[in-house]
């Protein structure tokens, strides 16, 4: 392998002069991504969250969740690496790991594409990427990328609600991970544009908003939003995804009964999985085409 030296999402520069044999991985589609290239034995910890591959997830010992992690059980199992995401990781779980340090590698892919580019990533870390079975893997991701951003230029988008959180009511615009899918398969993402505003009435619309100044690197890309909002922006199509928030019949009610295209038909209140929306990587190569037909199936809806 020789030395190898990668940049992480943060641009920190990592150095390896060999593929790491013991890792932490403290992101679910992360340690679903090591499994897929074939590099699972080398996995030593997962948080409570990482539940695939089951067979591998249920032999590893849990370092806690992805919010709050047990920096002190991480490391006690002297990983040479640690798996994180800049989103789903606390930062100063992270900052007080690599003061401990471990090497420390952030993710933060925005978009269907950064993530194969993030595997793309790994498989050169752990040294597998001339692997026929890995080359397969990356060949299968470009075919599904194209395919759908082919039939995306063919048909025109189902504009769709897709809500993350429901009390408070909060969803995804345009600078994420999820609406990437969405566009890529099929969906316009009706609060593409919408950014969460500070303090939370203004995000309600009760308050003015705090200046860009004001709100500094706080994170804008999850706004809150009314029912009021949903209604006047018309979706299509609502997707209830099961996380991060697990979504009822009850829920899926409440969307039945609003004045918006998607109720008109009870078939496109769709309950449906969250990881092929969310999980980055090699899920995606999978997930792009559950989407596209789970769009596709609205049209004729």
């Amino acid at each position: 392998m020789g030395n190898l030296r990668i940049l992480d999402d943060r641009s920190r520069e990592l150095d390896f002069s060999g593929p790491p044999k013991r890792v932490v991985s403290l992101v679910p589609s992360d340690t679903f991504n090591v499994a897929a290239l074939g590099c699972g034995g080398a996995l030593v910890g997962r948080t409570d969250w990482c539940d695939l591959p089951e067979e591998l997830t249920l032999r590893l010992p849990s370092v806690g969740g992805t919010k709050n992690a047990r920096v002190d059980a991480v490391s006690d199992l002297t990983p040479d690496l640690v798996l994180a995401n800049q989103e789903e990781n606390t930062r100063g779980d992270l900052e007080e790991l690599a003061r401990r340090g471990l090497r420390v590698y952030v993710a933060f892919p925005k978009r269907v594409s950064d993530g194969l580019g993030h595997l793309a990533k790994l498989a050169r870390i752990f040294g597998v990427h001339h692997d026929p079975s890995v080359r397969a893997l990356f060949d299968r991701g470009r075919d599904e990328l194209c395919a759908a951003v082919e039939a995306h230029r063919r048909a025109g988008p189902v504009k769709a609600f897709c809500p993350i959180w429901m009390k408070p009511l909060m969803t995804i615009n345009g600078d994420t991970f999820i609406s990437d899918m969405l566009e890529l398969c099929g969906a316009e993402n009706v609060f593409a544009g919408r950014q969460r505003r500070y303090p939370l009435a203004a995000d309600l619309g009760r308050a003015a908003p705090l200046s860009p100044e004001q709100v500094g690197d706080r994170d804008v890309r999850y706004p809150r939003v009314t029912f009021d909002e949903v209604v006047a922006r018309a979706p299509e199509v609502v997707l209830l995804p099961d996380e991060p928030h697990p979504f009822t019949e009850e829920d899926a009610d409440v969307f039945r009964r609003l004045d918006i295209p998607a109720a008109r038909a009870p078939s496109r209140i769709v309950r449906t999985g969250g990881k092929d929306l969310c999980w980055y990587g090699a899920r995606s190569i999978d997930g792009i085409a559950r989407v596209r037909t789970l769009i596709a199936a609205q049209r004729s809806a």
